[in-house]
């Protein structure tokens, strides 16, 4: 009954899809949704995009294992992610009147970067995409009963077709209805949990002060520090977040939409991290935590309200999915095909950026399918290359004439210093120590770089 239900659901979504596909013309339809849109449409979707498998089935089962100090990206982190988004890039980037964050860069560092930022920014997205793909596995294989490998195929098959159909206009029509119902499935378990757990004060009375701290046992500062800022910092950079502020109507209505996400998302994101934290007593005994939420909503929720809530998880992280697969259309195709190919007609523009989202759920899916956990891919995410990212994004807002080799050195910088960091120094905040590395390399090279360029142009010249 419950795959009937959600086969159904899933159907309405294609049906959404298509008759949004009718409206895309343009470019612009497909990757912006028409650069119209008001506060009350980008707050949800930012909300429903943000929202996906990392606070719906990886922090409750993050939480379940360890406690509150395994919560701290999701949801706390990304909610200070959307605020700073607010007070930071929001305005600047919507009056660019960028379709993509590497066209920021190619504005203020030039195009070697804009090409050198995309190889950056895409295989980030890919592990965020591979994470929202396993996630829609395991909650379609916790409520059918399907093998969680069956689960992820179809997940990844129905998550492309969909965001072929509708691109963002599609995403953003849906997004609304998304949000809704997964803040309708959250509450309602939440409430059913406090009404039907005769000991919930016992329970939470009893939880050691080690589960309430955020701080994890023996942890550095910088340790700490570090795990903060991968999804503070590390996330403030991703695509999926820019497209929704760069579809707003005004810089106004961006600024004040990360604001209202952010609320939303902090009170919807606690629910699953309170009944992560009660979990190992109210279902003691889990092998897959991964699996805790919906097994829990399983248990205490009647047949229909699990069907709604199930519809809810995959609702957020079908949202979630669909938007990456679009940003990583966006940054290929807007920025490296068209390009390169010279394109001028919208229809050839439309179906490249069609074949770029195939081809990037194809890759998504094969990492997804090949990994430990949601929570391990989502990290991975944050902090894989961004760190340069980060530095020339930030700098490019304090310095009216920021050097191509500043940024260049930034971002090698970034990708090298990363893996070093994490793997061989093993120092306990490699994402900050890269994000050192980064600002000290942009440094030089906004030193150095006019007597570069000089020595390049004798070169040439001789």
């Amino acid at each position: 009954m419950t795959l009937f239900f959600i086969l159904i659901y899933l159907s309405v979504q294609i049906f959404v899809g298509y008759l949004v596909s009718k409206r895309i013309k343009t470019e612009g339809d497909f990757f912006l949704a028409g650069r119209n849109l008001p506060a009350w449409m980008v707050s949800m979707s930012l909300f429903a995009t943000w929202f996906g498998a990392e606070t719906c089935i990886g922090s409750s089962a993050a939480v379940y294992n360890e406690g509150l100090s395994g919560s701290r990206a999701d949801p706390f982190g990304y909610t200070l992610c959307l605020v700073f988004m607010g007070l930071l890039l929001a305005a600047r980037l919507w009056r660019g009147g960028y379709t993509t964050l590497a066209d920021f860069y190619r504005e203020n560092y030039g195009q070697f970067i804009e090409k050198f930022s995309v190889w950056i920014l895409f295989p980030s997205s890919l592990f965020w995409a591979a994470a929202q793909i396993r996630a829609f596995g395991q909650v379609v294989s916790a409520s059918t009963n399907l093998p969680v490998d069956v689960a992820i195929i179809g997940a990844a098959a129905f998550v492309i077709i969909y965001t072929l159909m509708g691109g963002l206009l599609g995403d953003i029509v849906t997004d609304v209805l998304q949000g809704a119902i997964v803040a309708i499935g959250l509450i309602s378990i939440f409430v059913l949990t406090l009404y039907n757990v005769p000991n919930l004060t016992e329970i939470l009375q009893s939880i050691s002060p080690e589960r309430l701290s955020l701080i994890a046992p023996d942890e550095s500062w910088l340790t700490r520090l570090d795990r903060w800022s991968v999804p503070i910092l590390g996330s403030l950079v991703a695509q999926e977040l820019v497209s929704r502020v760069l579809a707003s109507k005004n810089a106004s209505v961006a600024v004040r939409s990360s604001y209202i996400a952010a609320i939303i998302y902090l009170a919807m994101g606690s629910l699953p991290v309170f009944l992560g934290l009660i979990g190992p007593s109210i279902l003691p005994g889990m092998e897959d935590s991964e699996q805790f939420l919906v097994t829990w909503a399983n248990h205490i929720l009647p047949p229909v309200f699990f069907t709604i809530f199930a519809g809810a998880l995959i609702s957020a992280i079908l949202a979630t999915i669909d938007s990456i697969l679009l940003s990583l259309s966006a940054l290929l195709t807007h920025n490296i095909l068209i390009p390169a190919f010279n394109v001028q007609k919208e229809k050839t523009k439309l179906k490249m950026a069609r074949m770029v989202v195939i081809g990037s759920g194809a890759v998504a899916f094969g990492i997804a399918m090949t990994a430990d956990s949601i929570y391990d891919l989502v990290e991975t995410a944050s902090s894989f290359g961004t760190a340069g990212v980060l530095v020339i994004t930030l700098a490019a807002l304090v310095t009216k004439k920021a050097s191509p080799w500043a940024a260049g050195l930034a971002l090698t910088a970034g990708i090298i210093t990363t893996p070093f960091a994490e793997h061989l120094w093993e120092v306990d905040a490699p994402f900050i120590t890269s994000i050192l590395a980064a600002t000290i390399a942009f440094m030089l090279g906004q030193t150095f770089g006019p007597k570069l360029n000089q020595l390049f142009l004798a070169r040439a010249r001789s």
